[in-house]
C-alpha cells in the first residue's frame, strides 16, 4: 500500500505541475465564460437594433393594424407612388417597404401585397408581417362565412386532459422528458470526464514507455500497482481541475454578467425579436402552467440522491474504462496506434447517450432503459437519467440500484484483472503494433 500511495502521489504533482495543465486549469474558464458573455452581449446588440418598415396602403383596408414592437417600427405612406416609395426607402436607411395595393375586397388585397427589401428579408420580421396579414383574412373570411371570429377561436382550441398522480399529485405532459434532461446532464458529465481525463492515463503510460522509465520503475513496483496507481493519481488531478473549472467559471460568469449588465436569460430566447406580437405566442414555449409544473418538478428532484450516486457512478466508471486507456497506452508505442482501439471504448459511451434519452424519454421504466442502466459499461450514463425519478416506488426499483452497482464493482475488478495483464507484457513491447489477436493471447499469460 505504500508504494501504491507513492505512486498516486507522484502522478498528482506531476500531473498538476505539469506547465499545460496549469494554463488549461486557468485558461479553460477564461475562455469558455468568454464565449458566453460574447455570445449574449452580440445577442444583447442585435436585439437592440430598430428596424423601420414603410408601408404603402393604397387599399380601404389595414388602418391600426400595423404597430409599433420591440425592434420593429411602421412608417406610413400614402398619396404617392411606388416607385417614389422606394425611392424614400432606400434614401432614408429604412429596412423595407411592404406595398398593399387596392384590389377590392381584402383577400385580393393580401394576395397581391409585396414585401421589398434591399436583399433576403429577416425571417423574423417577414413572419410578424405575415402574421398581420393572416390574422386580418381569417376574420374576413370568418365574417363571410357568417361566424365570429370568437366561435372560430373555440372550435379551433385544444384539448389536454388533466393528469396527476395516484398520491394526488399533479403531472403532466414532458416530465419523463425534463428529469431525464437533468439526469442526462449528470451522465454528461460522467461521459466527458471519462473520455478526457482517461486519455490523459493512455497518454501518461505511453510516454513512460517511450522513454524507457517504466523499465526502471516497475523493478520496484508490480505492474498493476503501477497501474492502479497511474489510474487514481491521474483521477485525482483531474477532479481538482474539474473543481477549479466550476468554481472559477461560475465566478467569472457571475462578474462579467454584472459588470457588462447582461441578462443571461437573453440566450434563452429565439433569435430575432421575441415577443413582437402577444398573439402569437412563439412556438415552443411552454405555458405559464407547464413553467410552474417543471419547477415543482425540478424541486422535487432528488438532488442530495443525485450527487451521491453520481460520485458513485462517476468514480466506479471512470475506473473501468480508465484501466481499458491504461492497457491501451502499455499495448501501444505512440498515440497514433492508439486509434484502432479508441472507437470500441468510445462507442459503448455514445450508446449510453443516444439511447438513453430516446428510452428513457419515451418509457423509463421500459426493457430498454432497464437493461442499459444494469448493463455496465452504460449503467454510469443511462441510470443517472433515471434518477431524477427517486428510488422506490415510482421510481428506480432498489433491486435494479443495487444490481447496477454490484455489476460495475464486479466489472471494474474484472477488468483491473485483465488490464493489469495486458499492462505487464505490453509495457515491456517495443516497435511492434498490437493486434486484437495477440492482445487476446496476451490475457492467457
Amino acid at each position: 500500500m505504500r508504494k501504491l500511495g507513492l505512486i498516486i502521489r507522484r502522478e498528482y504533482l506531476a500531473k498538476v505541475r505539469n506547465k499545460s495543465f496549469v494554463i488549461m486549469t486557468f485558461l479553460s474558464p477564461i475562455l469558455l465564460v468568454g464565449m458566453v458573455v460574447l455570445i449574449a452581449y452580440l445577442t444583447k446588440i442585435n436585439d437592440n437594433e430598430k428596424r423601420i418598415v414603410v408601408v404603402l396602403n393604397e387599399s380601404g383596408h389595414f388602418q391600426q393594424e400595423f404597430l409599433p414592437q420591440p425592434g420593429l417600427a411602421f412608417v406610413m405612406m400614402r398619396d404617392i407612388s411606388i416607385e417614389e416609395a422606394k425611392d424614400s426607402t432606400l434614401s432614408l436607411g429604412y429596412y423595407g417597404l411592404l406595398h398593399l395595393e387596392d384590389r377590392g375586397p381584402l383577400d385580393k388585397v393580401v394576395e397581391s401585397a409585396y414585401f421589398f427589401t434591399r436583399e433576403a428579408p429577416s425571417t423574423q420580421v417577414l413572419e410578424h408581417i405575415e402574421r398581420i396579414l393572416e390574422r386580418e383574412l381569417r376574420a374576413y373570411r370568418l365574417e363571410e362565412l357568417g361566424m365570429s371570429p370568437q366561435t372560430y377561436a373555440n372550435l379551433g382550441k385544444g384539448y389536454e386532459i388533466n393528469t396527476a398522480t395516484f398520491a394526488g399529485e399533479r403531472s403532466g405532459k414532458g416530465i419523463n422528458e425534463f428529469k431525464a434532461l437533468v439526469g442526462g446532464g449528470f451522465g454528461y458529465l460522467i461521459m466527458m470526464f471519462i473520455i478526457i481525463y482517461g486519455g490523459f492515463v493512455m497518454r501518461s503510460v505511453i510516454e513512460e514507455k517511450t522513454s524507457r522509465i517504466i523499465e526502471i520503475i516497475i523493478s520496484s513496483v508490480k505492474p498493476f500497482q503501477l497501474m492502479l496507481g497511474k489510474i487514481i493519481g491521474t483521477s485525482l488531478a483531474g477532479v481538482t481541475q474539474f473543481l477549479i473549472w466550476i468554481i472559477s467559471a461560475s465566478l467569472l460568469m457571475v462578474l462579467a454578467l454584472i459588470f457588462l449588465d447582461l441578462d443571461p436569460a437573453i440566450l434563452l430566447e429565439r433569435p430575432g425579436t421575441p415577443g413582437m406580437d402577444p398573439a402569437f405566442p412563439v412556438d415552443g414555449l411552454p405555458a405559464d402552467a407547464t413553467t410552474s409544473l417543471l419547477i415543482e418538478e425540478f424541486l422535487k428532484i432528488p438532488m442530495g440522491l443525485m450527487i451521491g450516486f453520481f460520485l458513485i457512478y462517476f468514480v466506479l466508471g471512470y475506473l473501468i474504462y480508465s484501466s481499458i486507456y491504461a492497457a491501451i497506452g502499455a499495448a501501444v508505442d505512440n498515440e497514433t496506434d492508439t486509434q484502432q482501439f479508441i472507437f470500441p471504448i468510445i462507442l459503448p459511451l455514445m450508446l449510453a447517450i443516444y439511447v438513453g434519452f430516446f428510452s428513457v424519454f419515451s418509457n423509463p421504466h421500459g426493457p430498454i432503459a432497464v437493461g442499459f442502466s444494469i448493463f455496465p459499461l452504460t449503467s454510469p450514463i443511462v441510470m443517472m437519467m433515471r434518477l431524477p425519478g427517486g428510488v422506490g416506488e415510482g421510481g428506480v426499483p432498489i433491486w435494479e440500484l443495487v444490481l447496477s452497482i454490484f455489476l460495475l464493482v464486479v466489472t471494474f475488478l474484472g477488468i483491473v484483472y485483465l488490464a493489469a495483464k495486458i499492462y505487464r507484457v505490453g509495457i515491456l513491447m517495443y516497435g511492434k503494433k498490437p493486434t486484437y489477436r495477440e492482445l487476446f493471447k496476451w490475457l492467457k499469460y
